[in-house]
């Protein structure tokens, strides 16, 4: 009787008591962009996941012209880091690890590349008195080649030009040349050509990287790369490690919302639109409280811009003038200044936004700056329009306004004193008049004064007939 009831339920607890092992797995990340900010935590997550889901391998799917400095050291030291064997894979076929791409390949435990792509051109550059990666333009190598088909010759390495390069330059790439020693040699590559990739801005094709030992493999796809890599030694910060790929299963990782975010916010442009959106929300806000949408969208962009400058390499005095430039701009529709606080203003906006950014790959667009910038001339010249268009135009309010306007007599004006005294009907209101000429009842008067509560009137034929003829 009991065995009846054993069965079924050593039936039902069998499975989890003999279950297979779980699936193993590699983690492909794939990065086809300049290496920024966003790109650093996406693969920094993506390194911790592997780490956590104990993947076999993680796989960089690479194809970026360069990028941020600080960005790539802080991704490097993940990668160095890493208890899961990482493997760069420049990929697919005309792709290219070119300045930053260069260093996070050499640090790679596996540094494959696809065929008809490229590595090199990792020498530093500065811009905004803040070292940063090339990212679309190498600078000159007198090696480099001169025709189809040549290639670079091996001379000694570029000495910094004396009178030109400043102490800082010099600073900048000799940090340069140890750091991309010291990744090559960690993993038993070829440090010389390494270092000519820096002074030299030095570039090599696939297969030209791995015959010189600057990479370990070149693969035509994944499958090809997951073959070759099976039974390569790599080390780890735990010790060595041999990599077996047999039945590896390959699970991509996408970017999840918090990482597209980033991505989209951390864009130079579109960071630099979102304060001007946040910047003129709250001020219309102020300037009309309780409609609350322009306060809800323009606290919302204005954070937003604030946390995308906290990652960005954001110059604060350029951030500063671009504040300063705003606050002119809209103080010119309040305190008439005739130009001289939007001027100002313009010229504070477009000096800051230039200077805006200091990383060597961000950059707001010029164009976006020249745009924006007309606009603002243009609400200036609006606002400065207006104010001398209100300056010439006659009082709208008070007494002063009745002045050259026409009224209607309630009445025969009575003499007194020489004058003749009565009262009109005026913007429908009933006023007492006084006039130098008799006024019959309903006759149409010029108001040409006012003087407290008495109106002095003319008879309109009368004062017509008095202005001079042209």
């Amino acid at each position: 009787m009991l065995g009846c009831f054993a069965l079924p339920i050593a039936g039902f607890l069998g499975e989890p008591l003999h279950a297979q092992p779980a699936q193993r797995e590699a983690m492909l990340l794939t990065v086809s962009d300049a290496i920024s900010p966003a790109t650093m935590d996406y693969l920094q997550r993506g390194i911790e996941r592997a780490e956590e889901e104990g993947a076999e391998l993680l796989i960089i799917e690479l194809d970026t012209p360069g990028g941020l400095m600080a960005s790539t050291h802080d991704l490097i030291k993940s990668i160095l880091a890493s208890r899961v064997p990482v493997v760069t894979y420049v990929s697919p076929s005309g792709s290219r690890a070119a300045s930053a791409g260069t260093y996070i390949l050499l640090a790679s435990h596996v540094a494959a590349m696809a065929p008809a792509t490229h590595l090199g051109s990792a020498t530093p550059v500065q811009m905004g008195g803040l070292p940063g990666f090339p990212s679309n333009k190498p600078p000159a190598s007198p090696t480099a080649p001169k025709g189809p088909g040549e290639t670079p010759q091996d001379t000694a390495p570029s000495k910094p030009a004396s009178g030109s390069a400043s102490a800082m330059e010099r600073k900048v790439l000799e940090d340069a040349v140890s750091y991309i020693r010291e990744l090559a040699t960690h993993h038993g590559r070829n440090a010389d050509w390494a270092e000519r990739a820096v002074r030299e801005a030095a570039n090599l094709g696939a297969q030209e990287a791995l015959a010189q030992n600057v990479i370990d493999v070149v693969a035509t796809d994944i499958d090809d790369l997951l073959s070759k890599v099976d039974g390569k030694t790599v080390v780890l910060v735990g010790g060595n490690r041999t990599i077996s790929t047999a039945d590896l299963q390959v699970q991509r990782v996408d970017p999840d919302g918090r990482t597209r975010l980033l991505f989209v916010i951390t864009d130079p442009n579109i960071a630099y639109f979102l304060l001007l959106i946040g910047f003129y929300g709250i001020v219309f806000e102020f300037a009309n409280p309780g409609s609350l949408f322009p306060g809800v969208i323009g606290a919302t962009c204005l954070l937003l811009a604030l946390f995308a400058f906290q990652i960005l390499s954001v110059n604060y005095a350029g951030l500063a003038l671009i504040f300063l430039g705003l606050v002119f701009i809209v103080a010119e529709a309040f305190i008439p200044s005739f130009g001289v606080l939007g001027i100002g203003g313009i010229v504070a906006f477009v000096s800051g936004s230039v200077i805006l950014m200091d990383g060597s790959n961000q950059a707001v667009s010029i164009p976006v700056v020249g745009g924006v910038g007309a606009i603002a001339a243009g609400f200036m010249l609006w606002v400065v329009t207006r104010l001398v268009g209100l300056r010439r135009r006659r009082p709208v309010y008070g007494v002063e306004h009745f002045t050259e306007e026409t009224a209607r007599a309630d009445g025969v004006f009575s003499a007194a004193d020489g004058r003749y005294s009565g009262y009109i009907h005026m913007s429908g209101e009933r006023w007492r008049a006084v006039s130098d000429e008799p006024v019959q009842s309903g006759e149409a008067l010029r108001v040409l004064a006012v003087n407290g509560l008495t109106v002095q009137v003319a008879p309109l034929a009368a004062s017509n007939r008095a202005e001079p003829k042209p």
